[in-house]
């Protein structure tokens, strides 16, 4: 049987954090969340193209995760996207505001944090992506975030997840009662799929190409090869891996 890739769960992703930002891994916070951001923006143009999706709604939240969304926002700028940046409640941390600091420079819109600036833009938007709560997230949503996803999710438009989808449990998925729940299109695992992604059935990349080899054979993480330059690459849906004889881990 062929080996597929590891799902990690909310332990061994932090494990695998520290150890990237320690002595031994000796990456920054700052180059993570750099090439983290740059993969979810290179997904989401793989799947929207600008001509038909150019407004984009970067919905960040106050930790690390939110910082991969003012990133990607950055990079879909670049790639001649309109982005828009909303942040219910603001990052205190300085990386933070650094990052927003670097969107603003790029004449990239934030909204104000309240709801309804939210849904005065969410008509004009073709695309959301969902950098609110990471793998670290432990319900239940509190406000204002549970008024947040239940416009983002009413509202229709395709939503491009950051590592693990608003709301869900990252070793569960979304399967918990009275919780609110973003159901994306897309997900954009990082560094390898969390325990709660086994339950998506979209289109599914994982991106961070930064693992080092020997933390890949430490961690057992069969990490598939990404094509060429790209700094994502598309999973099979895990049906489709039971399918061909895949070995999960």
């Amino acid at each position: 049987m062929m080996s597929t890739v590891r799902y990690l769960t909310a332990r061994m992703a932090r494990e695998i954090d520290e150890e990237l930002m320690s002595q031994v891994g000796a990456f920054s916070l700052d180059q993570l969340m750099e090439l983290a951001g740059l993969s979810c923006a290179q997904a989401l143009a793989n799947v929207y193209s600008r001509e038909t999706h150019r407004n984009v709604l970067v919905c960040c939240g106050p930790g690390n995760q939110g910082g991969d969304g003012l990133v990607a926002a950055r990079h879909l700028a670049m790639f001649g996207y309109r982005p828009v940046v909303y942040m219910p409640k603001f990052g205190s941390k300085d990386i933070y505001k650094r990052l927003h600091r670097q969107c603003d420079n790029m004449e990239i819109s934030t909204l104000p944090p309240d709801i309804p600036a939210l849904e005065v833009v969410l008509p004009t938007t073709n695309v959301i992506l969902d950098a609110i709560f990471g793998f670290s997230f432990q319900g239940p949503v509190r406000a204002p975030f549970d008024a947040v996803l239940d416009r983002l999710q009413a509202s229709g438009k395709p939503v491009v997840s950051v590592d693990i989808p608003s709301g869900w449990d990252v070793e569960k998925g979304p399967d918990v009662e009275a919780r609110t729940v973003i159901r994306p299109e897309v997900l954009v695992s990082l560094t390898a799929p969390k325990e709660g992604a086994r339950k998506f059935r979209g289109r599914h990349f994982l991106g961070g190409r930064f693992v080092p080899r020997s933390l890949e054979r430490k961690y057992e993480l069969n990490l598939p090869e990404y094509p060429g330059a790209e700094q994502v690459v598309e999973l099979p849906l895990l049906q489709e891996v039971q399918d061909a004889g895949g070995q999960h881990m």
